[in-house]
């Protein structure tokens, strides 16, 4: 048998994988919101930081940057802010000597911009702003350059995200321990039914009967259904074992009997004699068998490959030439009147033909003295095929009906095993039809009705 996932595994699975992807997302949210959030308070800050240098820068002509501006680039949020300024020829005004280079040429016309660099081996947000001033008598569109590190700008996204990240994985984390007992609490009412189911045995088949969740109320339903078909199942094969023993026994020990006479016998004629009943006692045990075990495989499963479509026109012609060849010999007239038009039955043609010779050879067999005739008939009537076995011999009275059909029953005295009707009646039902039997004057006769499949 192969292993899977347990049930309490995937349940959880099922629970969790949802909320982790939902958590996924809202973590990608929160970060990728603190980015855009740092990004707008740092750039407002660059940009700030920019207009007060191009104030002090213009009154004082690049000398020197008033109190307030250098406690700005100092104290801004995201760390220290570095400047650069050059006039409109290109030379070099105040603040450091070069200036980070931006990724992309910069418009000319561009009032400011804002871009990523690297300077000195580290990244760094800059701000370029390009501004029209008069310094010390020159005028024309200054340039001014600010940028300051971005580490405490990721560390400032690392902080907004990092606590909301922690609170999500403290609420999946818990939540999972929460789903995973749970499930494992829920599922308490599962394992004492597999105890329960572990407790049945060959002897003990008995229904479960205990309270269940409503989720596995079919499963077990259908368990007891199976349960209570197994028990039945088993209960008839017993007491056809039984009855076969006992039925078995009388012909064995005849047999053995005989053998035993046939051995003591004191002359040959004798022993000849012996020899010949020995012989039809041995028949009749095999017979005996043989009935056996067609009933059996009668009342059982269809074996796989028999429960076929099959047209019963050729085993019904094959019936009746046999039939007659035997009822010749006993001195009884064979008639038939059988159906022409094609049909098809569906399930096992053996059986099917077992079953239409088993009430032939009862009705040849216990038909009496009286007997002259047996009638085999067939027709068509709307979704049925009718098989119909009558004769003029003495029959069974209606009081006796239940009893011809109970295995190893006999009416009245006779040689035969008394699974004739048995045997006919478990093919019948095999193929889900009906079997019925009827006296019409002096005639009795058995009716099979067997449900046609469709037309050829």
């Amino acid at each position: 048998m192969n292993n899977s996932l347990s049930l309490r595994g995937r349940l959880t699975l099922v629970i969790l994988l949802p909320l982790i992807l939902i958590a996924t997302i809202i973590g990608a949210w929160a970060y990728f919101d603190a980015q855009k959030t740092a990004a707008e308070r740092f750039d407002r800050s660059l940009l700030s930081t920019t207009l007060a240098i191009s104030r002090d820068t213009a009154v004082s002509g690049g000398d020197a940057l008033s109190e307030e501006t250098r406690d700005l680039l100092r104290d801004t949020s995201g760390g220290a802010v570095f400047y650069h300024v050059y006039a409109p020829d290109g030379v070099f005004v105040t603040g450091y000597a070069t200036p980070p280079v931006p990724p992309e040429q910069v418009p000319v016309d561009a009032t400011q911009t804002y871009y990523d660099a690297v300077y000195q081996g580290a990244p760094v947000r800059a701000l370029r702003f390009a501004q029209s001033t008069s310094i010390d008598g020159l005028t024309g569109l200054f340039t001014f350059t600010v940028w300051q590190n971005t580490a405490v700008r990721d560390g400032f996204v690392r902080t907004r995200t990092g606590p909301v990240f922690l609170i999500i994985a403290s609420m999946i984390g818990a939540l999972a321990i929460i789903v995973w007992f749970g499930v494992g609490r829920g599922l308490a009412p599962l394992i004492d039914l597999e105890d329960a189911i572990a407790r049945r045995s060959v002897t003990d088949l008995s229904p479960i009967k205990r309270r269940i969740p409503q989720e596995v109320t079919g499963i077990v339903g259908r368990f007891n259904d199976l349960v209570d078909e197994l028990s039945r199942a088993l209960e008839a094969k017993n007491a056809f074992i039984s009855d076969a023993a006992h039925q078995l026994r009388n012909p064995i020990a005849g047999v053995l009997s005989l053998a035993e006479s046939v051995s003591n016998a004191k002359s040959l004629d004798d022993a000849h004699a012996r020899a010949a009943d020995l012989q039809e006692a041995a028949r009749d045990a095999g017979q005996l068998a043989n009935n056996l075990l067609t009933l059996d495989r009668a009342q059982a499963s269809p074996i796989p490959g028999t429960d076929t479509p099959f047209d019963p026109r050729d085993i019904l012609l094959d019936i009746s030439h046999r039939s007659a060849a035997r009822a010749v010999e006993a001195g009884i007239a064979l008639h038939t009147d059988l159906a022409t038009a094609p049909v098809q039955l569906r399930g096992d043609p053996v059986m099917f033909e077992q079953a239409v010779l088993n009430i032939i050879n009862n009705a040849i067999v216990h038909g009496g003295p009286k007997l002259s005739q047996v009638l085999l008939t067939s027709r068509i009537e709307d979704t049925m095929l009718v098989v119909i076995v009558s004769d003029d011999g003495k029959g069974i009275a209606e009081a006796d009906f239940d009893r011809a059909r109970s295995r190893f029953s006999q009416v009245g005295p006779s040689a035969g095993s008394g699974l004739g009707l048995p045997i006919a009646a478990a093919v019948v039902d095999s193929f889900n039809g009906e079997i019925e039997l009827a006296r019409e004057g002096h005639r009795f006769q058995v009716t099979l009705s067997f449900p046609v499949q469709r037309e050829l």
